[in-house]
C-alpha cells in the first residue's frame, strides 16, 4: 500500500457517480477466453464458465477448461479403497483358508491403523516445497491415507486438527508426505492445475495479497505496534518495533515476531482463498528474511522459514504465488512497510547505488531459489521491487534497475525462453503510459500499479454511489496498457474511498477525511466512525461495498486484492480497517462469494482482447530484446538525486563483489518407504551452477555512510579492492520451531 505517506502522490480524484451499470463487459475479455470460441458466452455456454457440482458430467461442463478435478479425487479414492477382486471358491477352501486370515488380521490390523494414523497426521507437513512431480499420488503402496480430496473432505493439520474443505468451485488439495512435490492440486475447475501451464489472457489473475504477514504493517496488525505506543521511541515501523521487542525481554523478545509468523497466517488461511475463488497469492517478503547487515534490528531469516510453509500450503491447495520484494535495504520509497520510515536510500541519495546493488543481490538469491524445478511451479510471478518511488527520484535510475534485474532474473532460469517466473515490474507512481515500449520482446514480463482512490481528495458520499467509478477512472488506462506494453496488472486495490480506519496513513498520522493527517492542510470532511463501523452497515452499503470491489476487478481484468486479512485492535477487540479485510467482507456479505461475478460489470471498457504477443507469454521471439532498446540503459546510473539536485553517481560509494553468496535453504521433508526412511530432495537453493559472481558487499578499509542515511551529501568514493565481508548486529535467529 502506498500513497499515504507523501502528498506529492496527490491525483486528481474521479468523482463519485450515481451510475450503476450491469450490462455485460465488451466480448473478447480475458474471461471470454474461458469460453467456447473467446468470445462472449450465450446463455447456454455460460455453464461452461460456472459449475454445477451436483451434476455427474462435469467434463462436458468444463468445456474442456482445466481438468475436471471431482473425477480426478474420485478416481483416486476409489483407486485407495478399491473393494478385493471376489472370486468364487468352494465352501471347503474357504474353511481351510478362514483360519490364516485370522492370523493375518491379527498381526496385520495393528500395523495398519498405526501407519493411517501416522500419515494422516502428517499431511500438512513441516517446512514448505515446490515442483512438478506429474501425477499420481505416490505415498507407501498399500497404504490408505487420504492424500488428496475435494470440497467437504476433511484436511489434517500437522498438530493433528482437522478442518472441512470448503470449495464451490472444483478445487481439490492434494498433499503427501512421501511425494511433497506433487503439483497434482487445483484451486479451482477455471485455472490449470499447478503441473499445467498457467497462460494470462486465456486464464484470468483473480488474487489475493498476503499483507501484515511476513511484512507488517501498523494498519493491518495493530496489536503488534500498539503494545509500544507509548515507548520512549514509538512503534511506527518494523525497524522501531524490532528495536522494542528486542528490548521486551519479559514478553519473549523479538521472537514476539514468530509468534506473529505462526498466528496471523496460517494453512486454513489458504485453504479459504482457493475457497473464496482465488488462483493467485501475492506475499510481500522483507530482504531480513534472507539477511541482515551491521546495525539493522530486524529479525534474520525466520521469515523465509514461514514462506516456505507458505510454497507448501500453495502447493497443496493448488494456487500459484506472485513473490513480491517488498522491503529493501535503505528503503525503496520511505514507507513504513519498506522497513523504515523516512528516507528514500534505494536509487536517491549517497548510498542509492549501493543499496541498489545490495538490493540486486537479494533479487538474485530469490530468483535462484524459485527457479529451481522443485518450486518453479508454483512461484510463477517475482515482484522484483514493490512501489520504488520513481516520482520522487526518477524513472530513468529506476528503468536502468530493471534492465539489472530482468537479466539477472532470466539469468537464474538458464537459457531459452519460457523459464523461470514472470517478472512484474511497478510503474513506480509514474503511470502505466510512460512505460510503454519499455523491454520490447522482453520475454514474459508484468507492468504493475496500485490504483487507490482512498489518499486524495475525500468525499462524504456514500459508498452507493462509487458502483461505476472503478471502470470510468481505470478500465480504459489498463486496457491500454494491456495491448501497448503486455500484461498489465493491479497488484494492489482496496474497498476503501476514504482514509479512515485505524492507522492507515501510519501511526498517529490522522487521516484527511477528518482534517487531521499529519501533512498538508485538509478540510474536516466528517467523522470516519461510519466508515470504520462495519458492523452498523446496513445491507445497501454491504451492496455497494461489493459492487465497487467487482467494477474495480472488471476494470484491472488481472488483478490482487490488498489484504487478505486485517487483525483486530486489542484495544478496541475488532478490526477498524474493515475496507481492507477480504476475509472480513466475505464473512459478512461485502464481498462476493463468486469472484467470477466481477466479469461484465464494466460496460463500453474497450476490454482488451486476448491473446498477448508470442514474446510476452514465453512464445516466438521472446527475449530478443534489440539492443538499442538497452543500450542507453546502462549501469550503474550516471546520475543520481541527492537533496533535489542530479549528481554524478560516479562519486557516490558502491559495493565489491568479493562477498560470500547467501543461498536459501529448502524444506525438509521425511518421506518412508516400506520400513526405510529417507529425505526428498529439495534443491540446493541455486538454479544455475553456471551463475557464479560472489556477493556485493564493503570495500576493505572503506568507510561508508549509514544505508539509511538520506539524501546528505556524499563523501569522497571509497577505491574498489580488498574484499571486506559483511557483519551483523545480532547472531543469526535459529530456524522455528
Amino acid at each position: 500500500m502506498g500513497h499515504a505517506a507523501r502528498d506529492s502522490l496527490f491525483r486528481g480524484s474521479v468523482g463519485s457517480e450515481n451510475t450503476y451499470h450491469t450490462s455485460p463487459s465488451a466480448a473478447g475479455s480475458s474471461v471470454y477466453a474461458l469460453n467456447p470460441d473467446g468470445g462472449r458466452a450465450t446463455p447456454n455456454e455460460y455453464g461452461v464458465y460456472h459449475d454445477n457440482h451436483s451434476a455427474e458430467n462435469l467434463d462436458e461442463q468444463a468445456g474442456g477448461v482445466g481438468q475436471t478435478p471431482q473425477r480426478t479425487y474420485l478416481a483416486e479414492k476409489r483407486s485407495a479403497y478399491a473393494a478385493p477382486p471376489r472370486k468364487k471358491r468352494g465352501i471347503i477352501i474357504l474353511a481351510a483358508v478362514a483360519g490364516l486370515v485370522v492370523i493375518v488380521l491379527v498381526i496385520a490390523l495393528p500395523v495398519y491403523f498405526t501407519t493411517k494414523k501416522k500419515n494422516n497426521d502428517d499431511l500438512s507437513g513441516g517446512a514448505s516445497g515446490g515442483s512438478s512431480s506429474g501425477g499420481g499420488g505416490g505415498g507407501n503402496p498399500g497404504s490408505n491415507a487420504v492424500v488428496t480430496g475435494g470440497n467437504g473432505s476433511k484436511v489434517t493439520l500437522a498438530n493433528g486438527t482437522t478442518f472441512t474443505y470448503q470449495n464451490d468451485f472444483g478445487g481439490t488439495w492434494y498433499w503427501d508426505q512421501n511425494d511433497p512435490f506433487n503439483n497434482n492440486a487445483q484451486c479451482n475447475s477455471w485455472t490449470p492445475p499447478l503441473n499445467q501451464t498457467f497462460v494470462p489472457g486465456t486464464t484470468r489473475i483473480f488474487g489475493i495479497s498476503i499483507g501484515g504477514w511476513l511484512v507488517t504493517e501498523p494498519f493491518i496488525v495493530p496489536s503488534l505496534y500498539e503494545k509500544y505506543i507509548n515507548a520512549s521511541t514509538v512503534a511506527v515501523d518494523e525497524w522501531t518495533l524490532s528495536t522494542n521487542m528486542r528490548a521486551d525481554t519479559s514478553n519473549g523478545g523479538i521472537n514476539q515476531l514468530e509468534d506473529h509468523y505462526k498466528t496471523f497466517i496460517t494453512e486454513q488461511d489458504f485453504a479459504e482463498m482457493a475457497g473464496a475463488g482465488f488462483n493467485y497469492v501475492r506475499i510481500p517478503l522483507p530482504y531480513w528474511a534472507i539477511e541482515v547487515w551491521d546495525g539493522e534490528p530486524f529479525l534474520e531469516g525466520v521469515a523465509w522459514q514461514y514462506f516456505l510453509k507458505a510454497i507448501q500450503w500453495c502447493r497443496k491447495y493448488g494456487l500459484r504465488i506472485n513473490l513480491d520484494f517488498h522491503s529493501l535495504p535503505g528503503s525503496q520509497n520511505g514507507w513504513n512497510h519498506s522497513g523504515k520510515l523516512g528516507s528514500i536510500n534505494v536509487l536517491n541519495g549517497p548510498m542509492g547505488v549501493a543499496n541498489a546493488q545490495r538490493s540486486l543481490d537479494y533479487i538474485r538469491i530469490l530468483a535462484e531459489f524459485i527457479s529451481q524445478p522443485e518450486y518453479s511451479d508454483v512461484v510463477t510471478m517475482f515482484s522484483v521491487t514493490n512501489e520504488p518511488a520513481a516520482n520522487d527520484f526518477g524513472q530513468d535510475p529506476l528503468e536502468r534497475y530493471y534492465v539489472q534485474a530482468y537479466n539477472i532474473v532470466r539469468e537464474a532460469s538458464g537459457t531459452g525462453a519460457g523459464k523461470g517466473p514472470y517478472i512484474v515490474l511497478h510503474d513506480g507512481f509514474v503511470g502505466l503510459p510512460q512505460w510503454t515500449g519499455f523491454l520490447p520482446n522482453s520475454d514474459r514480463v508484468a507492468l504493475d500499479e496500485h490504483p487507490y482512490l482512498c489518499f486524495s481528495t475525500q468525499s462524504d458520499a456514500p459508498i452507493t454511489s462509487y458502483t461505476s467509478t472503478p471502470c470510468n477512472a481505470w478500465g480504459s488506462e489498463f486496457n491500454t496498457s494491456n495491448g501497448a506494453f503486455g500484461l498489465t496488472i493491479s497488484g494492489e486495490f482496496s474497498n476503501a474511498v476514504t482514509d479512515c480506519g485505524k492507522w492507515v496513513n501510519g501511526v498517529n498520522q490522522g487521516s484527511r477525511y477528518e482534517g487531521d493527517y499529519y501533512q498538508g492542510s485538509w478540510p474536516t470532511i466528517g467523522s470516519c466512525d461510519s466508515w470504520n463501523d462495519w458492523q452498523s452497515w446496513d445491507n445497501a452499503t454491504k451492496a455497494g461495498y461489493k459492487q465497487f470491489a467487482m467494477a474495480s476487478m472488471d476494470a484491472f481484468q488481472n488483478f490482487f486484492f490488498w489484504t487478505w486479512k486485517i487483525g483486530a485492535s486489542s484495544v478496541s477487540g475488532t478490526v477498524e480497517a474493515p475496507q481492507w479485510s477480504y476475509q472480513l467482507g466475505l464473512q459478512n456479505g461485502w464481498l462476493p462469494t463468486d469472484i467470477r461475478q466481477s466479469s461484465g460489470i464494466c460496460p463500453n471498457q474497450n476490454i482488451w482482447s486476448p491473446p498477448f504477443q508470442p514474446w510476452q507469454t514465453g512464445g516466438s521471439g521472446a527475449g530478443q530484446i534489440p539492443a538499442s532498446a538497452t543500450q542507453d540503459l546502462t549501469w550503474p546510473p550516471p546520475t543520481l538525486s541527492n537533496s533535489g539536485f542530479a549528481t554524478n553517481a560516479a562519486s557516490f560509494p558502491t559495493y565489491t563483489p568479493t562477498g560470500t553468496l547467501t543461498t536459501l535453504p529448502g524444506p525438509t521433508f521425511t518421506t518412508s518407504s516400506g520400513k526405510s526412511q529417507g529425505t526428498a530432495s529439495a534443491g540446493d537453493g541455486w538454479a544455475n551452477p553456471s551463475d557464479t559472481q560472489k556477493a556485493m558487499t564493503p570495500v576493505s578499509g572503506c568507510s561508508y555512510l549509514d544505508p539509511w542515511v538520506g539524501p546528505t551529501s556524499p563523501p569522497a568514493k571509497c577505491k574498489a579492492g580488498g574484499g571486506g565481508d559483511r557483519r551483523r548486529a545480532y547472531p543469526p535467529t535459529p530456524s522455528p520451531t
